[in-house]
Formats: C-alpha cells, structure tokens, sequence
C-alpha cells in the first residue's frame, strides 16, 4: 500500500502526501479537516477522540465531504490517540463520512480493511474555506500574565516559553512520547475520552517529570480542536503531580482554576 501513508500526527503531513491516503493518530477535529484538504490528500483516517461536545472530534467527516475527500475515524476505544500505527494496526472504523461510504468503507470494518478503500474516490481539488486555526491571547482582570490559547499544539512559539498554554490538542503522547514545542510552565488538553489505554491523558506525567503543570479538560465539556473552548467551557478531569500541588482539580473549570495559578 505505497499510496497509504502513516503518520503520529497530521502536522507531520508534507507536499509530498498529496494525493496519498494517510492514517494519523490525530484526532478528526476542524484544525486537522483542513490539513486534511489544504494538503490535497486523497483521504484519511483519524481518531474520534470519544466524539465529545458538539461532535468535535468527528467534525473532519462533514467539512471534507463537501470536497468528496473520503474520510472515517477510529473508535478512541480501540486504538491510542496520537499514534498512527496503533491506529492502523488495531484501529476500528466507528464513523465514515459519504464519500468514504460511497467506496465501501463502514462503521466495524478494520483500519487495514478500510484505508486501501478510500483510494478508489475521486476527491474535489479546493482550498479549505474558514480559518484553519486559532492563537490569541485572553488576559484576566488583574494579572499580568497572558492566557496563550491555541487549537493545536504544534502552533506554540519560542516567546511561549515559561507561560501559560491553553491547547485544542489531546493530551497523548505522539508516537508514544510527549510533544513539548516550547517549556511552558504550564499545559491544558483534551482528554479526547481518554480512550484506549488512557492515552488521552498519558503526555501528563512526562509533563510533570519535566517540572511542568498539565492538566486535561473532559471531551465531553470542550470541544477538541477549539482552544477558546479548552479555556471557556472546559472542566479539568485529570491533573498531573505538579498541577496537583499548584492546586488543580478534577471537576473545577479551568478558567475558574487558571486564575489564582497566573502571576
């Protein structure tokens, strides 16, 4: 299957995937609908990330439908978010969009059964309409320290570091190790339903042996993908040792927790 393709992650795609069908560890939220078209792939397979509020993490179903890019998601509970061979390896189909459908693909057929299918669709040529993804900042009454919010990781920048980080991003591993783009003091994820072998939550303690506060939001009070979000709606459901210590815990609002934490 030379025109099937595995990555951890859809930030690694490249040129040089276009026209390819390639299976991620990734989550199927709008940030990756758009690398899933903006990089003219031929399809993919994603991890629906337990689906969550709003349908988040299945949202790259409909956005690429309406380019015919055929693509489907693996149950959270069959394979570990952020690792695209375990997605291809035990991953098992839990949704398919129609232009996947319409190859044959469906709900209960294996990863390596459904990947080759999606071969046989002729996608759109498009570029993705809408913002990819979001960053800004969210400043809070009284302290000086900004709120970073982005809806994927992988946007975090050199000047990031030893602040405040807010992701869209699941809070896995990728390729079983953590994915640390800048030292900040602190991260917030998505649990994406935490999923096979609690992957969705296992990038916390390689945090905290870092030195560094992690914390996950339920899937089901945040929409993965969306930083604002993480930050507006989001209710922590698993703290690392050090956010632990640094007062963090289950069941609180981020937004209500993040507050006495910024300097």
């Amino acid at each position: 299957m030379t025109d099937v393709v595995v990555l951890n992650s859809i930030t690694d795609v490249t040129p040089d995937h276009a026209g390819k069908v390639v299976v991620t560890g990734s989550n199927g939220g709008m940030f990756c609908a758009h690398a899933v078209v903006g990089g003219r792939l031929q399809g993919a397979v994603f991890n629906d990330a337990g689906v969550g509020l709003h349908g988040a993490g299945i949202a790259a179903l409909g956005f690429c439908d309406a380019y015919r890019v055929p693509v489907c998601t693996v149950a959270h509970t069959s394979s570990r978010i952020g690792d695209g061979h375990d997605t291809m390896a035990r991953g098992v189909v839990s949704r398919a969009n129609r232009a996947a459908a319409a190859v044959g693909v469906a709900a209960g057929m294996t990863c390596r059964e459904a990947a080759p299918l999606l071969l046989a669709a002729s996608p759109l040529p498009g570029e993705p309409t809408g913002a990819a993804a979001f960053r800004h900042e969210i400043r809070v009454p009284g302290k000086t320290e900004p709120v970073v919010c982005i809806d994927s990781a992988a946007l975090a920048t050199p000047s990031d570091a030893g602040g405040v980080i807010v992701t869209g991003s699941h809070g896995g591993t990728i390729g079983g190790k953590v994915a640390v783009y800048v030292p900040a003091r602190f991260f917030a994820y998505n649990d994406a339903g935490f999923g096979m072998e609690d992957a969705g939550a296992a990038g916390l303690e390689p945090l905290a042996e870092r030195g560094i506060a992690a914390v996950v939001v339920s899937h089901m009070t945040a929409e993965i993908g969306n930083a604002t979000s993480t930050y507006e709606s989001g209710v922590v459901s698993r703290a690392n040792s050090v956010a632990a210590a640094a007062g963090f815990t289950p069941g609180v609002p981020l937004a209500k927790a993040l507050v006495p934490y910024l300097r």
